[in-house]
């Protein structure tokens, strides 16, 4: 999810002493971690799937390259209510350590119609390859622009900017990737509050032969100001697929442990479509 979760939809640093503490737990596990070999494909085809985690890792598309994701998720309330999102993921390789992404996402809104949610843009620059304690350490810059309706509940009206710091690192085939963001967003607080936080720790790796897994805890901090509300913690976890070295589905559920997170499934695909231009 780049986050796989969109940016606006970010709880706020209300409880500081509860963000400070997660921050200091997952520094101490990329220490335990260490000098542990960099997340590296040597193949340009090869995809390198960042969804279904609200998590994204260090990792880049080859330079020239273009990568895709898109999926579904379908939300239940803890009110009885339905909704869907369909996050569309566009990723293009500009150099050997940076990434420009696009996100386009479609939302249909428990009790509003279905279209175009708030479009974003980042840029994944990764600035160290297997360094001491952060290994693979990108950082995450994203620009979100108010393009959903608002009254249809479809975007919240303000121009988002978040960062986002990545720690990845290996252990064996298996990846650990730790994220820390932070958004800060234009409006008065009164639809989506003004600052916002997110934490996040996702693995994955192979099973067996084709089939694999990718597994998360994430949160975010409770929010403050008019819009306010409880903070959220909740674990991601699913069956991944590798139908080609640069296809690969998954599928999974969301399960809330703390906070207005509502339960969900989700199924999607990542594609490395291939070169785009030289």
């Amino acid at each position: 999810m780049h986050g796989w979760r969109e940016p606006h939809l970010w709880g706020t640093a209300g409880l500081a002493g509860e963000l400070t503490f997660v921050a200091t737990g997952l520094l101490a596990l990329a220490f335990v971690v260490g000098r542990l070999d960099a997340q590296e494909t040597q193949d340009p085809h090869a995809a390198q799937p960042e969804r279904p985690t609200v998590a994204t890792h260090a990792g880049t598309v080859a330079p020239g390259w273009l990568e895709l994701e898109t999926g579904i998720e379908a939300d239940r309330f803890e009110d009885g209510t339905h909704a869907q999102s369909f996050p569309t993921f566009l990723k293009f390789g500009l150099g050997s350590h940076l990434q420009l992404g696009i996100g386009v996402p479609t939302v249909h809104p428990a009790g509003s119609s279905f279209g175009l949610g708030d479009v974003y843009a980042s840029v994944k620059w990764r600035l160290l390859d297997d360094a001491p304690v952060v290994g693979d350490f990108a950082i995450l810059p994203s620009l979100k622009l108010p393009t959903g309706a608002e009254s249809a509940g479809r975007g919240t009206g303000t121009t988002d900017l978040s960062i986002v710091a990545i720690s990845s690192h290996s252990i064996g085939n298996v990846a650990l990737d730790i994220n820390l963001g932070y958004t800060h967003r234009s409006g008065d607080g009164t639809v989506a509050p003004k600052n916002a936080s997110v934490w996040t720790v996702s693995t994955g790796g192979p099973v067996n032969g084709r089939l694999g897994f990718a597994a998360e805890i994430f949160g975010f901090p409770a929010t403050s100001g008019p819009a306010g509300r409880d903070g959220i913690v909740a674990l991601l976890g699913g069956p991944t697929l590798t139908l080609k070295v640069w296809l690969v589905l998954d599928a999974g559920v969301i399960i809330p442990l703390a906070g207005p997170q509502p339960s969900a499934l989700y199924t999607g695909l990542t594609w490395n479509v291939g070169r785009v231009w030289q």
